[in-house]
């Protein structure tokens, strides 16, 4: 043979071999050398509570740990809600609507790490543990590292799955007790991100089991390096990542940095080339630097303020709707939101399906509020803690002065609300705890399905999770059950409408504001999207 028919013979040998790779789903693994020697530097809001999705709610946590070092069996595609396969390249649902057979990928990598070495490859064994962990309370590896999963109870996960199980290696069948609509939609969730079984038990025969919250591993794009707290987080791209041309960065640092305004300047002299959560004050300045970009698109969002119905008054619905009529939101909409926000009536965004365009808000009215309060054995007013977040979101990002504007409104009525904030995990685990009367908090929709608004946020289930205001209503709660089981969306639609009524006549909290999310980030960062679930993802960013 001559050269050139050698060098076709081998270019056909490696194109036979590519395509089998592809036909037997087996990704082709990068070569160490692939990834681009760039850095990219990401100037985050917060720290993180922990590296183990599971446990957490909130967008800076999955940011650091979700969308860096894990996957899950299904996924969001970048900057969308549509679902896409992840470690699970296809799926079955039986006719009844409740067993769900997941086939999974084959030639998935567990990441090498410097407190980890995999010696075998991602399989159904990694899915089991992953959920048995969260739904069995006698799984070995849970008694050995105690905790709570916040979503998977709220969204009424643990009573809905009745059990995982390996068929093959490569296969693995949930059984519900009843149909789920929102099922898929749900597994794309952060706290369904897959662990390795193998580490987990490398840690337990250590006694070291809280480790896997502090010393992540996964299949994800990136790998964790090192995290010192209130400073920085430090990933390397990972060169045997199952989804080819996906990792574009050799380093990712996250500069953790709480105030905004410094966030801003370090962006303007690019000590990082993206940064989270622009105060509505910097948005004008940041569109006017040269060498920054400033996408923006209306959020997938709501800021309310949630009251505790467990405490009294606030468990009178008359004394409830008259809080409600004494904010002056239009005037919290242009000095906290600052143009970047519109009025919110229902517990849900506008962009949300079944979203139900008739509901009306409580138009602000001092003198009817007063009546209220007499009405229901107030005239005098009374006394109400009114916590504010110490952290800026999208949906709220300032708090503060959120909470000052709310005392003034509120004293007008004779009600006395003294402001309260703590650091953040301690404001949440307080705020699940139910030590406020009234908190501001929010939320970023983490799945396009309008059972992540009304279940998560208002359901029975979620007494002590995200339904901060503990409002358990079993009219409205029989709704989402129904939406839950119904597969046709516009009967979910209908159970939904007929909610949102509801929550509307009970009003468990004051919806205040959507806001335009906007995303600054240096031009020489390639393709980052803005995430409309509320996080940041680095996998497929590159830089120029």
């Amino acid at each position: 043979m001559n050269e050139n028919k050698l060098l076709r013979a081998a270019r056909l040998t490696s194109l036979v071999a590519l395509a089998a790779a592809s036909i037997a789903g087996a990704p082709l693994a990068h070569a160490a050398g692939s990834i681009p020697n760039k850095t990219l530097v990401y100037c985050s809001e917060g720290s993180p509570a922990g590296f183990d999705p599971a446990q957490y709610t909130t967008g800076t946590d999955f940011t650091a740990n979700t969308f860096t070092v894990y996957n899950r069996l299904v996924e969001f595609e970048r900057g969308g809600t549509k679902v896409e396969p992840g470690l699970a390249q296809s799926w079955d649902v039986s006719p009844d609507g409740k067993t769900y057979t997941f086939h999974l990928r084959h030639g998935v990598k567990f990441q090498t790490t410097s407190f980890f070495k995999p010696t075998r490859e991602f399989n159904a064994d990694d899915v089991v543990f992953s959920f048995d962990r969260m739904l069995n309370p006698n799984n070995a590896f849970r008694k050995a590292y105690p905790v709570s999963f916040p979503y998977f109870t709220d969204m009424g996960l643990d009573k809905l799955i009745a059990k995982v199980e390996k068929v093959d290696p490569y296969t693995v069948k949930f059984t519900l007790n009843e149909p789920n609509a929102p099922f898929i939609q749900n597994m794309a969730m952060e706290f369904a991100s897959i662990l390795s079984a193998e580490y987990a038990d490398q840690l337990m025969k250590a006694g070291k089991a809280a480790d896997i919250n502090q010393y992540p591993v996964g299949t994800g794009p990136f790998i964790f390096k090192s995290y010192t707290k209130d400073a920085t987080i430090r990933f390397d791209g990972n060169p045997d990542y199952w989804k080819p041309g996906a990792v574009k960065l050799s380093k990712l640092i996250f500069s953790i940095t709480p105030d905004a305004s410094v966030r801003v300047q370090k962006l303007k002299r690019d000590e990082c080339q993206v940064m989270s959560y622009p105060r509505p004050a910097d948005i004008a300045p940041l569109k006017a630097d040269s060498n920054i970009a400033m996408p923006s698109q209306p959020g997938f969002n709501l800021g309310y303020l949630s009251y505790n119905v467990t405490h009294k008054p606030l468990d009178n619905v008359d004394v409830r709707h008259a809080l409600d009529m004494a904010i002056n939101k239009k005037a919290i909409i242009d000095s906290v939101y600052q143009g970047a926000g519109q009025a919110a009536t229902n517990p849900m965004p506008p962009t949300q399906w079944s979203y139900d365009k008739s509901l009306k808000a409580n138009a602000y009215d001092t003198a009817k509020a007063k009546a209220l309060l007499a009405k229901a054995g107030q005239a005098n007013g009374f006394e109400i803690t009114l916590w504010a977040m110490p952290v800026q979101r999208a949906y709220n990002p300032n708090a503060r002065l959120m909470a000052e504007m709310i005392q003034a409104d509120w004293a007008k009525i004779g009600v006395k609300a003294k402001i309260v904030t703590y650091e953040w995990g301690e404001y949440i685990k307080r705020a699940h705890a139910g030590e406020d009367d009234s908190m501001l908090i929010g939320w970023t929709g983490d799945n396009g399905d309008p059972d992540n608004w009304l279940g998560t946020l208002l359901g029975c289930e979620a007494v002590n999770g995200n339904n901060f205001g503990k409002w358990c209503y079993k009219p409205f709660d029989e709704l989402v059950q129904k939406g839950r089981q119904t597969p046709e969306q516009a009967q979910r639609t209908k159970f939904y409408t007929q909610a949102q009524q509801i929550f509307a006549q009970q009003l468990p909290f004051s919806p205040i504001a959507h806001s335009t999310v906007y995303q600054p980030v240096s031009k020489k960062v390639t393709d980052m999207r803005i995430e409309p679930l509320g996080y940041a993802r680095f996998d497929g960013v590159g830089m120029q």
